[in-house]
């Protein structure tokens, strides 16, 4: 992926604001020609510098007010297929691989505690999987953002 430049940037910044900004409206708040921010958005979204649109659903309305992290330990071997199984679970959002006494991170949403305990045997049940140790979100802190790298991004340059 190629490193932004500072028209990018910009664009990145303005959309943090207003995501649905037009290009027109875009180039009159950046003072860009139409075409410049045409043309940079389309090199935005063919390097990949916008992530898909369910990662702005918030899951609460679906029935999902608690989320939990789940460490996941694994035997090595078998991490690919584990991963599959895991990505199987409709209630799993996100998983990395780690370095340290976990293998995985599963972020997970839940209706309940009972529930958390479902996915959580779910989870235990997927051949390879070794122990899990779970933890309930009790409120997020620091939203996810963007707009302060972006803004450090920009004074770099």
């Amino acid at each position: 992926m190629p490193a932004y430049d500072a028209i990018d940037l910009a664009l990145l910044g303005a959309l943090t604001e207003d995501p649905r900004g037009s290009y027109v409206a875009l180039a009159e708040k950046l003072r860009l020609s139409r075409n410049t921010v045409q043309a940079h958005m389309t090199q935005l979204e063919q390097s990949g510098a916008f992530l898909p649109f369910d990662r702005r659903i918030n899951p609460e309305p679906l029935g999902y007010p608690l989320t939990a992290f789940i460490g996941v330990s694994v035997r090595q071997k078998e991490i690919t297929d584990i991963v599959d199984r895991i990505a199987e679970i409709p209630e799993v959002l996100q998983a990395h691989g780690l370095s340290g006494a976990s293998d995985l991170m599963v972020w997970v949403v839940c209706t309940d505690a009972h529930d958390l305990f479902r996915i959580d045997a779910e989870i235990l049940a997927i051949d390879g999987v070794e122990r899990t140790e779970t933890s309930l979100s009790m409120g997020e802190l620091i939203p996810f953002r963007m707009s302060p790298l972006l803004e450090s991004s920009r004074e770099k340059r």
